[in-house]
């Protein structure tokens, strides 16, 4: 493919000792602008989460450059040698397997220490799955938090999903496509089924979709098929006109287990807390 740039300042890009964080495409290869390229063509390095990914994109424009790994395994050693390349005017790009680096990926730590050693960073924009699923969901998208994907560890998993469950702003994750289903019925459980929610699945593929209105009715989409393909999930903030009913519940579940731990059965516990909170016991004992 032959492409043409203008005699503009960024024509003479790249630069000799700069760092280029390059957005790459996150499915349709369409998606990638001809400065970026541009940057791809003629650095002297390009450091890639996913060197498999990069080549696609190589191939389809019809370019070489020198490829190297640069996962969260080895990131860091070779951080070392990719500053060195830097300091002594080398060009580097910075990808990773698709959307823009840092996101989600080992870059954040190669930025971090190209700028603590006085290396120049220009980012050249491209697509971002967060922003792309977002601002299709139809969900409010001026202000929002992003929370890419949550950790493994169940009480850390638990803290981040209700602070999701209390938040009044919009919130993005990332799922894998196997971890999905859990996610789901963990959301349904700390903010309640009738949450507004987008999930999007193989987003600018040739089988995106975005699917769901709210949660129960994401979980039900789902129930007999198997997730394929990256997942990117937008959750509309709590309405502040009402309180919280899902923190309620999971506020009340915990002193019911704490109750239970020391020492009471679980009618003796529903009976206090219900009794505490003007709630049917039943209500309580069914949290358990």
């Amino acid at each position: 493919m032959n492409i043409k740039y203008s005699s503009s300042h960024k024509s003479q890009e790249p630069e000799s000792n700069v760092l280029y964080i390059v957005g790459t495409p996150i499915g349709n290869l369409n998606d990638i602008s001809s400065r970026a390229l541009n940057i791809l063509m003629n650095t002297a390095l390009i450091a890639c989460e996913d060197t498999r990914q990069t080549k696609k994109i190589m191939n389809k424009y019809n370019f070489s450059n020198k490829l190297i790994s640069f996962t969260e395994h080895n990131s860091q050693k070779k951080i070392p040698f990719l500053i060195n390349e830097l300091n002594n005017g080398k060009s580097l790009a910075l990808v990773s397997d698709a959307g823009m680096p840092s996101i989600c990926d080992p870059g954040e730590i190669l930025i971090k220490e190209a700028i603590a050693n006085g290396i120049k960073t220009i980012c050249i924009p491209g697509a971002c799955a967060a922003i792309t699923a977002l601002v299709s969901s139809g969900l409010p998208s001026s202000k929002f938090i992003f929370e890419g994907f949550l950790p493994k560890k169940k009480s850390e998993r638990e803290k981040i999903i209700l602070e999701i469950s209390k938040n009044e702003k919009t919130t993005i994750i990332f799922e894998s496509p196997h971890r999905l289903k859990r996610l789901l019925t963990e959301l349904k459980l700390y903010l309640g089924g009738d949450r507004e929610i987008k999930v999007s699945r193989e987003l600018t593929k040739k089988f995106e979709e975005q699917i769901g209105n709210n949660i129960s009715e994401v979980i039900d989409y789902f129930e007999e098929k198997e997730v394929l393909g990256e997942i990117t999930i937008v959750i509309k903030g709590q309405n502040n006109v009402k309180q919280s009913l899902a923190f309620d519940k999971i506020e009340l579940r915990n002193e019911l287990i704490e109750l239970i731990n020391a020492g009471l059965s679980l009618s003796q516990a529903s009976k206090y807390l219900a009794k505490k909170n003007n709630l049917a016991k039943s209500i309580i004992y069914n949290l358990y």
